[in-house]
């Protein structure tokens, strides 16, 4: 068991976050014209457009919690006077309420893909794949605060601050530090590593985009009809 705690947790997470990083840099050099959303948005608009900014708004407070949760240093806290059991509940209020919010928009954008002949006809198995390993995660996450509430003095959450920033810090041994928690927490953690192991490889690159992006793009979008150039289109100055 500690060797397989080893490997899962000393390092799996590098390989999951050398695949996403060099992952997606490969993938936007090559596709960056191709990779997008996916979206159908003419289909069921109404369903998507609540699913769709639920989920967006639920999951982006959930990855800033976790984001700044897990990676300030745990001095900061201490010397901002933030105790480790208010900051345990404040996880477990606002990350139970973020993750009802994206439950409730993750849950209408699987239906419409799974339910919707015309969306599914159109959907690829890695939309649907992702969707539901989302899905998953948000469930083991949402399952973890019952557990949490057994530990409110927020010494079990100490603990995985101290291996996320010993991870990012190269730190040998960090994986000792999970050894002893909670199996859902470690389901949680191998399936978060999960999506970012497989995060290059779907639709998820379109988190990377932003204009800014295409300011730099060089050359013509060319514009084709019937297999000839109709006019190539200059980009905007």
């Amino acid at each position: 068991m500690p060797t397989l705690n080893a490997i899962v947790f000393g390092w799996y997470p590098y390989l999951a976050l050398t695949v996403f990083l060099f992952g997606s840099l490969v993938r936007f050099d090559r596709e960056q014209y191709s990779w997008r959303t996916g979206s159908s948005q003419l289909l069921r608009r109404r369903q998507l457009v609540w699913g769709s900014n639920l989920f967006h708004v639920g999951i982006l407070v959930i990855f800033g919690g976790h984001l700044v949760g897990l990676l300030t240093p745990i001095w900061v806290f201490d010397w901002l006077g933030v105790s480790h059991s208010f900051k345990q509940m404040l996880a477990i209020v606002a990350g139970g309420l973020a993750g009802l919010m994206c439950l409730v928009g993750i849950s209408l954008l699987t239906h419409r893909r799974l339910f919707d002949p015309r969306i599914r006809a159109n959907s690829s198995f890695g939309d649907t794949a992702i969707l539901l390993v989302l899905f998953a995660q948000l469930l083991l996450g949402l399952a973890t605060i019952p557990v949490s509430l057994g530990h409110l003095d927020g010494h079990e959450m100490v603990k995985f601050m101290a291996w996320a920033q010993g991870i990012l810090t190269l730190q040998p041994g960090v994986a000792a530090l999970v050894f002893d928690v909670h199996p859902i927490f470690k389901a949680h953690l191998v399936l978060g590593m999960t999506i970012f192991l497989l995060f290059p490889f779907t639709r998820l690159v379109h988190v990377w985009s932003a204009p800014v992006w295409y300011l730099g793009r060089r050359g013509y979008q060319v514009v084709r009809s019937r297999g000839r150039v109709v006019q190539p289109i200059q980009p905007a100055e």
